[in-house]
């Protein structure tokens, strides 16, 4: 019997782990599972932000919960898996959303060069903790909830990665691009090795968004034009704009879905239309 789309996209009493999910995307994804009824786990390394976040969702009846871990910490990640499947019956959905900043690019706002965000300007340690967070702790949430899942034969992992995974953006420190390109190819890897086990894997690809990333520069007013004018709808979107897809990728609306990246960003990569 067909199920009603209802149904679908029910994802109630399912378990559930965000990183990065102490503010922005991570916690849009967080609030969007939590209110639909899902079991949540919170990582985040933010402490305060982390609890003032679990406490709210707790205020509001979710069953949720916190684990404070550095995401490039690997023992310590695969171990918050354990505690978060040993607390919640298992994993059935992994957002793997962590990521930093980048810096500034080789151009700023206006167009003119930067020699911070030059190649040979850019800080080496700032560089390696870029990739480390943004690819490397993706490969390591995927590791973990892989032996989590398989047992079950089922999940749905959903990796945030970006537009600038393929395209690339001048105003935006170089290291950002090749680490989200790097998640996004090891997304389409995973989804080939795990498929045979009822896991999907995809991504989720945000162009601009109003988030604390960068110190929260899309709300500085100049850097948020510059973006606005790149984007065809001329806007930068709100983080509540990406619960409804997250949903669909978390549910079982989309059970024939695999190793896609699903980009959300108002038609950014279309090109400027001034």
């Amino acid at each position: 019997m067909a199920r009603s789309l209802q149904e679908m996209f029910d994802v109630r009493g399912r378990a559930c782990v965000v990183t990065g999910a102490a503010s922005g995307i991570g916690l849009a994804y967080a609030e969007a599972m939590a209110e639909q009824g899902a079991r949540v786990s919170l990582f985040d390394l933010n402490r305060e932000r982390l609890d003032a976040a679990v406490a709210r969702l707790h205020a509001d009846g979710a069953d949720v919960r916190a684990e404070v871990v550095d995401v490039t910490d690997r023992p310590a990640m695969y171990a918050a898996f354990e505690r978060s499947a040993e607390a919640h019956g298992g994993l059935d959905v992994l957002f793997a959303n962590a990521g930093i900043d980048a810096g500034p690019g080789f151009l700023t706002p206006e167009h003119e060069r930067n020699p911070e965000g030059a190649l040979e300007g850019l800080d080496e340690r700032h560089w390696d903790a870029v990739i480390s967070t943004n690819l490397g702790s993706v490969f390591t949430s995927l590791r973990a909830a892989a032996r989590l899942m398989k047992p079950r034969g089922k999940g749905s992992i959903v990796v945030t990665t970006s537009n600038v995974a393929i395209i690339n953006e001048a105003i935006v420190g170089t290291p950002y691009m090749p680490a989200k390109a790097g998640a996004a190819s090891l997304v389409r890897q995973a989804a080939m090795e795990l498929a045979r086990y009822g896991i999907r894997v995809n991504a989720i690809a945000p162009g601009p968004f109003a988030t604390n990333i960068a110190g929260g520069r899309l709300r500085n007013p100049a850097d948020r034009a510059a973006f606005e004018v790149r984007v065809p709808m001329h806007r930068v979107a709100d983080t509540e704009e990406i619960k409804p897809l997250a949903l669909y990728l978390a549910s079982d609306a989309s059970s024939f879905v695999t190793g896609a990246q699903i980009v959300i960003d108002g038609g950014q990569m279309l090109g400027r239309t001034d």
